[in-house]
């Protein structure tokens, strides 16, 4: 059964399985409230990054943030992260030893290996266990601070701050639980919350409509923080060649993603100025087949399209496919904190800089 994409509406025929959901769940986060679930406490401080809906919140561009943010104030950072859906079966995995890269994308998964990258001077591992993860990573190397990446229902495991990520574009996602909407627990979840941070928050009326429905949740926390993802630059998919968004003004292209909002790569694209001939949207964590690389190869010279353009989290899986003459190029977003940066920083013990800073940090 196929999951809703952002924005679509209730699916009102699932409620009832929905509901069965929402009891196993329900019984599940008592378990932990009564204590009959143990919770570990690592020797380190613990950030998780998590969100209420399923994918595409923009979870690993707050995770890169941070990260750096962290980094940059001299703390030793390991990221541990499931590993959604890559190839390597091994129980632990080092993707980054905080010098070097240590595994590609389909060994690592397609997030993991995005954020080794872009903070090269982190440990980041994976595996599907994040309490015995932890302890592996914390045998090999000193750590400071771990952040834990799509952490809000990892029980499990001790946390000293949670944020939790709500899309601003996506408030029909807090609707109903899966699989009638996109919820993964009930809205009152976030009475464990340290802070909300809204991304995608360009729209005041898109927040406005999110703040309204946190004020229904009684225990809701009372730190908000709003969060955008900018275009900041282009990079060529094999070379790494880069380009500023302007290069692309009104030129002709062929959209390719498979995250978890197709929709919010299509208006980022719209936003840099570049005539969208049409789009291959894949579901989230997408393995590309060479079926469908040359596909799309014809399908760019019959439209006329000038270059095709995906994301950067798809970069590092297209690049076995692709050659140095195709005219692939990858969006690379920045993120900004427009509002609340000094409550985050303070959360994490970082400290506040002077206004608004943009990271590099890429969705």
């Amino acid at each position: 059964m196929a999951l809703l994409q952002p924005g679509q509406p209730v699916r009102h025929g699932l409620q009832w399985v929905a509901g069965l959901y929402g009891v196993v769940t329900r019984l599940r986060l008592w378990c932990y409230r009564q204590g009959w679930c143990s919770i570990t406490r690592l020797p380190c401080r613990v950030v998780s990054v998590g969100n209420l809906t399923v994918g595409g919140t923009g979870k690993t561009p707050i995770v890169i943030l941070l990260a750096q943010w962290l980094l940059a104030n001299g703390q030793r950072v390991a990221i541990l992260s499931r590993g959604y859906k890559r190839a390597s079966t091994g129980r632990h995995l080092l993707v980054s030893d905080g010098s070097r890269l240590l595994a590609g994308p389909s060994e690592a998964g397609d997030e993991p290996f995005l954020i080794a990258q872009r903070c090269p001077q982190a440990i980041v591992a994976v595996g599907a266990d994040r309490v015995a993860l932890g302890r592996w990573v914390l045998k090999q190397h000193p750590v400071d601070c771990i952040v834990l990446d799509d952490g809000f229902q990892h029980r499990a495991l001790h946390r000293d701050v949670d944020l939790v990520l709500l899309d601003a574009t996506d408030g029909a996602g807090l609707d109903a639980l899966l699989p009638a909407g996109r919820l993964r627990e009930p809205l009152s979840g976030v009475d464990r919350a340290s802070a909300i941070i809204i991304t995608r928050s360009e729209v005041r009326q898109d927040v406005a409509a999110i703040r309204s429905r946190l004020r229904e949740v009684a225990c809701a926390p009372s730190a908000i923080v709003e969060v955008v993802f900018r275009p900041a630059s282009l990079a060529a998919v094999v070379s790494g060649e880069q380009q500023p968004v302007g290069w692309s003004l009104r030129k002709k292209a062929w959209l390719v993603s498979g995250i978890g909002n197709s929709r919010s790569f299509h208006r980022s694209a719209e936003s840099i100025g570049i005539e969208i001939m049409g789009e291959s949207a894949f579901e989230d964590h997408h393995r590309y087949t060479h079926h469908e690389i040359e596909q799309i190869r014809s399908t760019v010279r019959v439209t006329g399209s000038e270059f095709v353009l995906t994301t950067e989290k798809d970069g590092g899986k297209l690049i076995p496919f692709l050659t140095p003459s195709d005219p692939w190029w990858m969006l690379q977003l920045g993120t900004e904190v427009v509002h609340g940066e000094d409550q985050l920083r303070k959360l994490i013990e970082v400290p506040s800089s002077e206004g608004n800073q943009q990271s590099e940090a890429h969705a």
